[in-house]
């Protein structure tokens, strides 16, 4: 079996469900191919005793008749008749389990949750009545729930108000691998890829493990967005609208909110959102950006000094923005079409949107890099719109620290070493005024550069920056 790469947590919390001493109801969630079911299946491999997964938009008869056929599968011995409903299934389960779990821990593994409940069916009451009137009082016995509709999982599960009410043990929420994690996944699969290339193939496709499965051994970043991305045959050629068409009942309003954000790089209010993409605003608003956020498309900021209530939403998936950037409305497909797009001014606009959201994503490696691992530090972004005969000004990274001080990261994606050059360091230098001015903050300023390659110890250089690392930096744990 395929080796198990990072996710140190999720596996931390599967081995607590394996070590403790009562029954244990296990959910886990996140969007598409990113690797739920790979997870449960490798850390389980030897405690897996039966496994059954939902159909999207199957029949309720449908649905009987496969668990029947994985109910036959585990037990190999003896054929299994579809039962009739959703309460004879589970006590054809409770007979097959029972046994098995007198003397060791077993786990049974519910795949695609979300889609096993069809309209009147009857599938979440009997589930709960499996679980609480038996499986609960089962030590030896873990239940892993599991389903990519994020949002179902959490309302329908997680946060039960009836049968299941506070029955999760334990909650695993699998998001895309970070650098590290990236870097070590396609070593394992013998690519070899600079850290550069590297970088470039996360701004395209982000840490989705059967994204990153696509790339061929011996090919260069180009090579493998050519071939995935603009071929009509390629994975991520139409993946955008099967994605959240997947996992939204009405998807053509989360598709609106990631396009808008895709238009707005530095952000939106909630109240912005929901002006924009003509949204109602009331509980389908929040619902629908909880929804976005626990699936990881995007992420809610508290900006310096603010509250929750003043969150800016940027677009935090790397793909749906370079979807929506480049490969949506591209005309030509083929081997050079790539190539042809990284040379245009799109391209240096979006490797550096890209490359900004990234570093967010990798705040606690740039809190280590700098030197700030230990000291309390809260991270935010910050904006300021200027009004008449006033400037503005807009910073996408600032760690907030308990030691009164303040660094102020700008990031910049550049294919070699980058200059700070007269107007850059004008632009730099009013982002320090105006943020000093507006906060009236009393701390200590440190502008903080994070590059690709490095930057030229000019005398702008010198002037402006107290920090500056690299990428080398975000890949490291």
């Amino acid at each position: 079996m395929e080796y198990l790469i990072g996710r140190e947590e999720e596996k931390a919390i599967s081995q607590r469900a394996l070590l403790s001493e009562e029954a244990e109801l296990v959910a886990i969630y996140g969007r598409r191919r990113i690797g739920k079911t790979f997870l449960i299946r490798n850390f389980y491999q030897k405690q897996l005793i039966f496994e059954f997964s939902g159909v999207h938009n199957a029949t309720l008869n449908d649905q009987l008749a496969n668990f029947a056929q994985a109910l036959t599968r585990s037990i190999k011995s003896l054929h299994i008749e579809p039962p009739v409903d959703w309460r004879s299934a589970f006590s054809l389960l409770e007979s097959y389990v029972a046994p098995l779990i007198k003397k060791q821990k077993r786990v049974l593994f519910f795949d695609e949750f979300p889609w096993i409940q069809t309209p009147r069916s009857g599938f979440m009451q009997a589930f709960e009545h499996f679980w609480n009137m038996w499986a609960s009082r089962q030590e030896n016995l873990v239940v892993v729930i599991c389903g990519s509709a994020a949002s179902w999982m959490i309302q329908k599960v997680i946060n039960n108000p009836g049968g299941l009410h506070n029955r999760v043990t334990k909650r695993i929420r699998l998001l895309p691998f970070n650098l590290s994690e990236t870097e070590a996944y396609l070593k394992s699969r013998k690519i070899k890829l600079d850290q550069y290339q590297l970088l470039q193939l996360y701004m395209a496709m982000g840490g989705v493990p059967l994204y990153l499965k696509e790339v061929n051994i011996g090919e260069s970043t180009a090579q493998a967005l050519n071939r995935t991305c603009f071929t009509k045959s390629g994975l991520l050629h139409n993946e955008f609208k099967i994605l959240f068409q997947s996992l939204f009942e009405e998807a053509v309003h989360h598709m609106d909110v990631i396009r808008a954000l895709a238009a707005k790089p530095g952000g939106l209010t909630r109240n912005e959102i929901i002006e924009v993409c003509s949204l109602t605003s009331g509980g389908g608003a929040t619902q629908l950006l909880e929804e976005l956020s626990e699936s990881g498309f995007i992420t809610p900021y508290v900006p310096f000094e603010k509250n929750y209530r003043d969150s800016i939403y940027k677009l935090t998936d790397e793909y749906s923005l370079f979807y929506i950037k480049f490969i949506e409305n591209s005309k030509s497909h083929g081997a050079s079409n790539w190539l042809r797009l990284s040379e245009s001014a799109s391209w240096k606009s979006w490797s550096g949107l890209a490359f900004e959201s990234i570093c967010l994503k990798h705040d606690q490696q740039i809190k280590k890099a700098i030197g700030i691992a230990d000291v309390y530090s809260e991270v935010s972004p910050w904006r300021y719109v200027a009004k008449e005969k006033e400037e503005g000004a807009q910073i996408d990274l600032l760690f907030d620290r308990r030691d009164n001080c303040v660094n102020l990261c700008e990031m910049k994606f550049s294919l070699s070493e980058f200059v700070i050059d007269k107007k850059y360091a004008a632009a730099l230098a009013q982002k320090e005024r105006v943020f000093r001015q507006k906060t009236k903050t009393r701390k200590t300023l440190f502008l903080t550069l994070i590059t690709t390659h490095g930057a030229q110890k000019n005398d702008n250089y010198i002037n402006l920056i107290q920090k500056e690392i690299t990428m080398e930096a975000l890949f490291k744990n």
